[in-house]
């Protein structure tokens, strides 16, 4: 005589739902996301900037460098020496040849720092070379 178990059937196999459609297409728009999204690249450190009427757009590819309103240099989200600021610069630029350099001063920092720092730069080869600045009169 066969045992017949009432709460398995046949019928439960037809019932499930397919994921799978689903699933690729959630992996589509995460791969749509991720590739369409642009990076915005940082010093590391809240600057605040000066502002100027005549701004302008540089090339996203630049190398940053931020001078805080305390004077200290940071570069790739990392403090640096005054001193190593070449050496830092001939690293990034070995890395992307075609980069210029942003230098983001805090209106509160020493224009002799500015200097030092725009000096160390042109020794490392780099003739583009730029001050960040907010659009608009002070």
């Amino acid at each position: 005589m066969r045992h017949r178990v009432p709460y398995l059937s046949s019928d439960d196999n037809e019932a499930a739902i397919d994921m799978t459609p689903m699933l690729d297409v959630v992996f589509i728009m995460l791969i749509f996301f991720i590739v369409t999204t642009s990076f915005v690249k940082e010093a590391g450190v809240e600057i605040n900037r000066p502002r100027a009427e005549s701004t302008a757009t540089q090339n996203q590819n630049s190398i940053l460098i931020a001078i805080t309103n305390s004077n200290e240099i940071w570069i790739n989200q990392h403090q640096v020496d005054p001193r190593a600021v070449r050496r830092n610069v001939e690293r990034l630029k070995a890395e992307s040849p075609e980069s210029g350099v942003i230098i983001q001063a805090d209106t509160d920092s020493k224009t002799g720092l500015l200097v030092e720092v725009m000096d160390q730069v042109k020794l490392a080869g780099i003739e583009n070379i730029a001050i960040a600045t907010q659009k608009g009169r002070q």
